[in-house]
């Protein structure tokens, strides 16, 4: 089992993410995602009104799981869209199974579920940074060649930092 993790600047790149994915078959079992909710995309030099407009900055964790809500209808994730609320992140939505670690371990935060994953700590520290800055985090796990494709398809859809972890 391997995990492909990537980066996404927008909800609109990680919505065409999720598109790419599931068009290419793969299932709500494989796609995890991790958004911030709160303050979101505040301090990344965008003001709120842009923010707000991508679905970030001003929207409470409620806002937040109704576009995970939307992202589940979209791209067959799992209806079940979680917000939770993790300590030094603030809140965060979350659905997939990554969504089920981070609803069971909420202390070890976004960088607990990454390592449960077989993520490095290091990396998963720097990943959840990341989200907490108020990027979008998705995570692809299959076999190595399917998650070799998964992370081509969100190279495609605009994500950043994209690697593969664990696999032979």
């Amino acid at each position: 089992m391997a995990t492909t993790i990537g980066l996404f600047d927008s909800r609109d790149q990680a919505e065409r993410a999720v598109r790419k994915l599931r068009d290419e078959g793969f299932s709500e079992k494989e796609i995890s995602l991790v958004a911030r909710g709160g303050e979101g995309r505040q301090g990344r030099g965008r003001g709120d009104a842009e923010a707000a407009q991508e679905g970030f900055g001003t929207e409470d964790a409620s806002q937040g799981a109704a576009w995970g809500g939307g992202i589940g209808a979209l791209g067959g994730l799992l209806a079940s869209a979680g917000a939770l609320a993790i300590p030094g992140i603030g809140p965060i939505v979350a659905m997939g199974p990554l969504a089920a670690t981070l609803s069971g371990a909420v202390a070890g935060g976004v960088a607990g579920g990454l390592i449960d994953m077989g993520i490095p700590e290091e990396r998963g520290q720097q990943y959840q940074e990341e989200v907490k800055r108020g990027r979008i985090l998705c995570t692809v796990e299959g076999d190595q060649d399917r998650v070799e494709q998964a992370a081509q398809l969100l190279r495609e859809a605009g994500a950043r930092d994209v690697e593969t972890h664990g696999g032979l």
